[in-house]
């Protein structure tokens, strides 16, 4: 781990050492994406009783393709885990989105603004089921170019969707509540 650390720290000071990072035009430009982060779920209920949730991590990655020179296409998969009173839970986001990219006299930085449609698998432990449930989107992040294909992301994102509902073994035990927050951070490479 210490190896990793060092040679990502050498990788980024050598980058940034290299000359100026233009973040130029996203327009016919497609990138992949990596992220982890922390997710502050909602609570729900189980059993006739409110289930206090602890916050959880989530990671993933997805695909973007610049549209024109502010807006881009995405293409998300992250998963998060997270304990509660009664259950753990775990929910992977299937996430289609657009963003709106503002063009600032920095060059290397690059802020935007999201928003999209997310199909929730959800699932708990000790034999439970959740039901799967849509929801939406909204956030705000910011990629910072250390070279010309490669930036460094950051973004915090608002989840809303609609009670899932929790089987047990002898029928419903409660209701789970998708609704959350997320930071992340995490890292883009654009192809072309």
């Amino acid at each position: 781990m210490k190896k990793l650390l060092v040679l990502v720290c050498a990788t980024a000071t050598l980058s940034l050492a290299a000359g100026a990072a233009m973040a130029d035009s996203i327009k016919g430009k497609v990138g992949v994406t990596g992220k982890i982060g922390f997710m502050i779920p909602s609570d729900g209920d189980m059993y006739s009783r409110d289930n206090d949730t602890d916050i959880g991590f989530i990671g993933g990655g997805g695909l973007i393709y610049g549209i024109d020179n502010h807006y881009a296409a995405e293409f998300d998969v992250t998963s998060s885990s997270f304990d509660s009173e009664y259950a753990e839970f775990s929910v992977t986001n299937i996430a289609l989105g657009a963003q709106y990219r503002f063009v600032l006299d920095q060059p290397r930085l690059v802020p935007y603004l999201g928003a999209g449609l997310d199909i929730l698998v959800n699932d708990a432990d000790q034999g439970r089921s959740v039901d799967t449930t849509v929801g939406v989107h909204a956030g705000v992040g910011v990629d910072y170019f250390i070279m010309k294909q490669l930036a460094l992301t950051t973004e915090a994102r608002l989840l809303v969707a609609p009670d899932a509902d929790v089987q047990g073994p002898g029928g419903k035990v409660g209701n789970f509540d998708p609704t959350g927050f997320s930071t992340t951070f995490g890292v883009r490479y654009f192809f072309n």
